[in-house]
């Protein structure tokens, strides 16, 4: 757990719907309660964390939500040196239109904000942070978000966008700078989804993953003495002949679930933990608290 908290940046991605944002959240609570400054960024201008997080009341613990127009101008006026210059260029439609179908473009300068938040010292200029949490796209956008930097400056190697975007590939390459951390859920997909993943940040970036969360894991609750005597009983009454099914079904469930654990364990070289299932309809930060003590004591 140390070495993920002392990176610049960790980057949570995930299929979508697996609650990689309360995954981040609560890691980004335990920076901060190791005394950690924390930003917790959100792309493509989502605000999910505020209201988890309560109005965020740790001391140290930010949020960032990347708006991928407004990061644009931000890397206009780096480049440009000019707040007039950028704002003349970034509003004709010409610029507009050629940005807009230039490929890879809008990951390209969302990563570079995110980049830009883990520096010691903002480049936009704002607070230094010692770590900044990313609630990524789910696996496959983040991917291409992954990829964008590494594109660019292979694309264009003389100029400030291919020397821009080597920084920041580099960076992103950079096992001590920067982290990466999966979640899934305890279901085929899911874990097929990672899986994947993991291989192609390997293939096509040398990147490995840090650690792999599979979130809403349900708890075993019967051993096998206990499940022969339940499928032994009769019943008797309706209800307590819909209580015994209700009980072998939630068995049978969570059998499945550490089934598909134990199978992401055996094909992934990232290690493997577990998050317990919040039998509530809606998170709170009273809940990611409590998961962001079960995070730091399996990690």
């Amino acid at each position: 757990m140390p070495s993920l908290l002392d990176k610049r940046l960790v980057l949570v991605t995930g299929k979508g719907g697996v609650g990689k944002t309360t995954v981040a959240a609560a890691l980004g609570l335990i920076a901060a309660r190791r005394g950690k400054r924390v930003v917790l960024c959100e792309v493509a201008e989502q605000r999910r964390l505020p209201g988890m997080l309560e109005r965020l009341p740790y001391e140290g613990l930010h949020h960032e939500s990347v708006d991928p127009e407004r990061a644009k101008e931000e890397w206009l006026r780096y480049q440009l040196k000019s707040r007039t210059l950028a704002g003349v260029l970034g509003g004709s439609g010409i610029f507009q239109y050629l940005t807009a179908a230039a490929p890879g473009l809008t990951e390209l300068v969302t990563m570079g904000k995110v980049w830009d938040l883990a520096q010691i010292e903002p480049r936009t200029g704002g607070p230094g942070y010692d770590l900044a949490i990313v609630d990524a796209p789910a696996t496959g956008h983040g991917l291409a978000m992954f990829r964008a930097p590494s594109t660019y400056a292979n694309i264009a190697r003389l100029g400030p966008v291919g020397r821009h975007a080597e920084r920041i590939d580099s960076f992103l390459r950079d096992p001590v700078q920067t982290g990466v951390l999966t979640v899934a859920l305890p279901e085929e997909m899911p874990v097929n989804e990672t899986v994947e993943f993991e291989r192609a940040l390997r293939r096509e970036l040398d990147v490995t993953i840090d650690a792999i969360v599979v979130n809403a894991v349900h708890p075993s609750r019967f051993n096998k003495e206990a499940v022969r005597r339940l499928e032994g009983a009769d019943g008797g009454s309706r209800v307590a002949r819909a209580a015994i099914e209700a009980a072998l079904s939630e068995h049978r469930r969570a059998r499945g679930e550490h089934a598909q654990v134990r199978r992401l364990r055996r094909a992934a070289r990232a290690p493997v933990v577990t998050l317990p299932r919040v039998f509530e309809p809606e998170l709170g930060r009273e809940h990611v608290e409590r998961l962001s003590v079960e995070l730091e004591r399996r990690l």
